[in-house]
């Protein structure tokens, strides 16, 4: 016990009080960005837009907004203006000298939403997402009107530059209008808001609430070449989310005749929910679902309740049909391949996270069940063409299923034949492996871009999760038990090793697919490294290959180009850029920044993409032997169990190396 109690050693690091850092107001929020809108790319800068305009819409959906105005301008700002209530200017009573408008932008955990009567429901929460876009913005004005007076402040930095200003007097505005430019420290020089991604936003959120009327606005230079972005729309949908449907589906054929959309107010006043479903004879389908105007990616609770209303008034309609064969059914035959549009309403909703991606809270799996399932009854019996139609495409569905399932067991007791296929694999419809091919794709944010970009008959998508294991340093009992390492021999269906069947290759290519940064070479170095240990044949055989994303999007007028690296770069500026020609440099941090068009001309479509083909050395020859022995000494030495021949590795090769941005 003396040894817990031992006085620090002279050569120690003291550790005392003066250690402990004290972050206060806004500080937490520039120090740790990632914390509270999920990181610094593409996607968390645009997160900024929705957080000010999920207030709005807060404010619409309460009944106090029912215009808002949505502008992007050429210099790298946004504003969003509201006529609703405005935000509260008098004294607040905790902090006195300040304004309760002051409070709320620089105090994390204040607003009008975590109590009381001001909101029933809610997306944005005043307390973090306006403070949080005030302290990562270099300058936020907010301007408020209420009770027929302007007001204006501005800041920066999440501090104010200037005290609660009176403007003037107004007697035909009212609300709040807030103008920002997010702080290149935080989000770098090159990220820049993309116009037709917040139009796309804003248009979302007129389709989720029927009730209000969306301005979009962007500055002419914005346009570049996209002639589907308007510089001026009015959005406005009076049929909701059935609206949103057809718009998606535009003149797809589908099962039922008609759709099955409504709404419906929740029990004991707890929301409402609206809804539009469709299934697609392409079985080419989506689901999107919110909760208070915001959208929940990775769904939830209220998704649960509604596949679980739709699932239990089939089989009763079924059973009472006589088609027994559906009480089988699981909501994966009914709704996996459909067209879901699902908005939900609710009092205090739990998200998984800051940036609410996943609905957690459990009183809406019931609130929804219960609300929506009376109406799918009426939907079946009120139509029964329709729904001998939607019987007939469950019962095929189900049969499938259950076919694939014994073919599964079959095939696992026959071990030359395919293995079983992972649930996250996007397989590709063409059954023959010739000129079919399987993208290894990094993270599942650019496995979604690549499963809406690829080409469906022939290329297949297998999503991982971050980096894979180290085969050439794991034990065998860890290789075996790593879910990243089976999907990907489950998906190839050729053995490993003594096993490898190359009859049995489910795909003539395999492309790894990985960001253009060091992460991404380091992941690919990774599956490398697992090819060549248990697949050598694999690659012998000219079935590997690497895929080369671009680095960089330049527009030079109203062309779009891309380049692989620093070098490509410069030949395109130096070859497109003359005279009073300006280019705009974008610079991809990852995949999952690309959207599926861009990555589908840039990296997918065999028609534009550069593949690099992995090889192995040829040792039919002398020579080839030794290039051989020596590929396998750098694998043992870069990847292997012993550490010291890595760091003599990175002691030799250290002098190449410039300042390096990781």
């Amino acid at each position: 016990m003396a040894d817990l109690f031992e006085t620090s050693k002279p050569n120690e690091v003291s550790y005392s009080a003066n250690d402990i850092e004290v972050l206060e107001g806004l500080e937490p929020v520039r120090k740790r960005p990632g914390m509270y809108i999920g990181g610094t790319d593409e996607t968390a800068l645009h997160h900024l837009v929705a957080e000010i305009l999920d207030n709005s819409m807060d404010e619409a959906v309460a009944g106090f907004a029912s215009k808002i105005e949505v502008s992007v301008h050429d210099n790298n700002s946004v504003t969003i203006s509201d006529n609703g209530r405005g935000i509260p200017v008098d004294e607040h009573p905790k902090y006195p000298g300040l304004s309760a408008l002051e409070v709320i932008l620089t105090t994390l955990h204040s607003g009008g939403k975590f109590g009381g009567n001001a909101y029933k429901v809610s997306g944005g929460l005043h307390g973090v997402g306006l403070s949080v876009v005030n302290a990562l913005s270099s300058k936020l004005v907010v301007e408020v009107a209420r009770e027929k007076k302007l007001y204006r402040q501005e800041y920066a930095k999440g501090k104010p530059v200037t005290k609660l200003e009176f403007v003037s007097n107004v007697s035909n505005r009212r609300g709040t209008s807030i103008t920002f430019t997010p702080d290149d420290e935080i989000f770098g020089s090159s990220s820049k808001f993309d116009a037709m991604r917040i139009f796309r936003m804003a248009r979302s959120k007129a389709f989720l609430f029927k009730g209000v009327k969306i301005c979009f606005r962007c500055d002419e230079s914005l346009k570049n070449d996209n002639e589907t972005l308007p510089l001026e729309a009015e959005l406005s949908y009076p049929n909701g989310l059935k609206d949103f449907l057809n718009f998606q589906l535009k003149d797809r054929p589908t099962v039922n005749r008609t759709m099955f959309a409504g709404e419906q107010d929740m029990a004991d006043d707890e929301g409402r929910v609206e809804w539009a479903v469709s299934w697609p004879l392409d079985q080419n389908g989506f689901s999107s679902s919110y909760c208070n105007t915001v959208l929940t990616a990775n769904g939830g609770t209220h998704e649960q309740g509604f596949k679980s209303a739709l699932l239990k008034s089939l089989k009763e309609y079924a059973d009472m049909a006589g088609v027994k064969k559906v009480l089988a059914a699981t909501a994966e035959d009914l709704l996996s391949d459909s067209a879901l549009m699902l908005s939900v309403f609710i009092k205090d909703p739990q998200f998984q996270g800051q940036t609410k991606d996943k609905l957690t809270s459990a009183k809406a799996v019931r609130l929804v069940e219960n609300a929506v399932k009376d109406s799918f009854d009426h939907y079946l019996s009120a139509d029964p063409e329709n729904a001998a139609a939607l019987l007939e495409y469950v019962t095929a569905r189900l049969e499938l299923r259950k076919k694939r399932k014994e073919e599964k067991v079959q095939l696992r007791k026959t071990p030359t034949k395919k293995l079983r296929l992972p649930g996250k694999l996007a397989d590709c419809s063409q059954n023959a492996a010739e000129d079919t091919e399987i993208f290894i794709v990094e993270g599942d944010s650019a496995g979604g871009s690549a499963k809406q970009g690829r080409d469906r008959q022939t290329q297949a998508i297998l999503p991982l999760r971050g980096k894979i294991l180290n085969v050439a340093s794991a034990s065998l009992e860890k290789i075996t038990q790593n879910q990243e390492i089976k999907d990907m021999i489950e998906a190839l269906g050729c053995g490993t090793k003594e096993n490898y069947r190359e009859e049995n290759l489910r795909y003539e290519r395999i492309i790894i697919m990985t960001d253009a940064d060091v992460d991404g070479a380091h992941i690919t170095s990774l599956l490398m490294t697992f090819f060549y240990e248990h697949m050598p044949k694999l690659i012998e055989n000219g079935h590997l290959f690497i895929a080369t994303p671009p680095l960089y999007k330049i527009v030079i007028g109203a062309k779009n180009y891309y380049a692989l690296d620093d070098e490509e770069k410069e030949k395109i500026l130096k070859k497109y850029v003359k005279g009073n020609a300006k280019a705009d440099i974008s610079r991809f941090k990852g995949l999952g920044e690309m959207s599926a068009e861009q990555l589908k001309v840039t990296t997918m479509d065999k028609n534009n993409r550069v593949l690099l083909r992995v090889q192995l050395p040829n040792t039919s020859t002398e020579e080839g032997k030794e290039e051989a022995f020596a590929t396998r000494r750098q694998v043992e030495r870069l990847m292997g169990k012993n550490p010291e021949l890595r760091f003599q590795f990175i002691i030799e090769h250290a002098k190449f190396a410039g300042n390096l941005d990781i």
